[in-house]
Order: C-alpha cells, then sequence, then structure tokens
C-alpha cells in the first residue's frame, strides 16, 4: 500500500500501518485459489510482501514503488527468502513506460490515493500494463470505513464502477478487510477483480 506519491519516502521513515509483514489475507486466498497467475505485477509494491508470495508461487514477479526505502527493505526480504523477483523505482502513473505487459496486476492501496485526473492517469495507465484478458485485483478502502482516512479516498462501489467503465470488465466488488498493524479489525476494504477488455 502507498500513501502520497508526493513524499513517499516518508512514509516508511518508521513502519507504517499497512506493513504487516505478510501478505494480506485477501491476495493470499486469491493466490490460493489460483486466481493470480502469470506475470505478476504489483502497483504500490511497497516493501513486497504480494511480489514474494507470487514468488514463492513459482511465477515472475515484479513490484513497482516511488519509495525507495521499502524497495530496499524488498529486496532484503528476497535475499532472506531466497526469492527471486523484481522491484523497480517506478512511478504507477507511467506504467506503460515499462514497455512490459502482465497477466495479473495487484494493487494494495494505490488506487484509493487518487482522485480526479489522477485516478483517470492511473486507470489508463494500467490498461498499459495489463494485457488483453488480464486480470487486475484492487484492494482499497471502502466508504463503510468510519472516522477520518487523510489522504485516502474512501470509495464507493459506483466510483470504482464508474472509474473502470471503459476497457475493463468488473468480474466482482466485495467487501473485504485491509489487515494493519494499528487495529486487530483492520480496515474496511472492497476487492475489487477486473479483467482487461
Amino acid at each position: 500500500m502507498a500513501g502520497s506519491l508526493r513524499h513517499p519516502h516518508d512514509l516508511y521513515a518508521g513502519p507504517p500501518p499497512w506493513c504487516i509483514d505478510r501478505p494480506q489475507p485477501a491476495f493470499l486466498a486469491l493466490a490460493e485459489a489460483g486466481a493470480i497467475q502469470g506475470r505478476v505485477l504489483d502497483v504500490g509494491c511497497g516493501t513486497g510482501e504480494h511480489v514474494l508470495m507470487c514468488a514463492g508461487l513459482g511465477l515472475d514477479a515484479t513490484g513497482v514503488d516511488l519509495a525507495s526505502r521499502a524497495l530496499r527493505t524488498a529486496e532484503e526480504k528476497a535475499r532472506e527468502r531466497g526469492r527471486t523477483a523484481r522491484f523497480l523505482h517506478w512511478d504507477a502513473l507511467k506504467l506503460a513506460g515499462l514497455r512490459e505487459t502482465f497477466d495479473t496486476v495487484l494493487d494494495c492501496g494505490l488506487f484509493h490515493i487518487f482522485g480526479g485526473a489522477d485516478r483517470a492517469a492511473f486507470v489508463d495507465s494500467l490498461r498499459a500494463a495489463a494485457r488483453p484478458g488480464g486480470r487486475y485485483f484492487m484492494l482499497c478502502f471502502s466508504d463503510r470505513q468510519p472516522g477520518e482516512s487523510g489522504r485516502v479516498h474512501k470509495l464507493a462501489r459506483d466510483e470504482i464502477e464508474a472509474a473502470f467503465a471503459a476497457g475493463w470488465r468488473i468480474d466482482s466488488i466485495e467487501p473485504s478487510t485491509i489487515d494493519i498493524t494499528t487495529d486487530p479489525d483492520g480496515v474496511r476494504a472492497w476487492l475489487v477483480a477486473l479483467t482487461r477488455t
């Protein structure tokens, strides 16, 4: 999960609440069900838990983030765990510049930081990175989450549907949870599954 793209390095000065040192249960369940396949891209990969989960399944896994400190941590974890994965310092709004396509794109907590034109640019960027028929799985804050959310947009189902109305098929939008270290109940979220058309 990533926060503001303006100062991504500050997010990892100390462990942020979303760094739980394991995959999010919703993404682990997708992996165990065989839904995550082929070449995988994790956008806003942070310290790399989902990339390393995919690498552990034998998948070709790449993570991108703007937080250099988080990427260094991800690379250290990969070495410690004996996993082969690629981590790139890259802007998720410019995925077309990778000149690669992926079968599966994962996003835990990046989409919900964007609003307005940035949100549209991010969706366009995702389309450039996902091959036709490729899947995009997203965990984002839900409008059901009480309290303040800082710079994060708490999203309603219709906002997600509107953002992905062109170029995507929405397969499912289901209530879920994002585990965090500061609340045992986690954050109310949506687990979204889409297919690039």
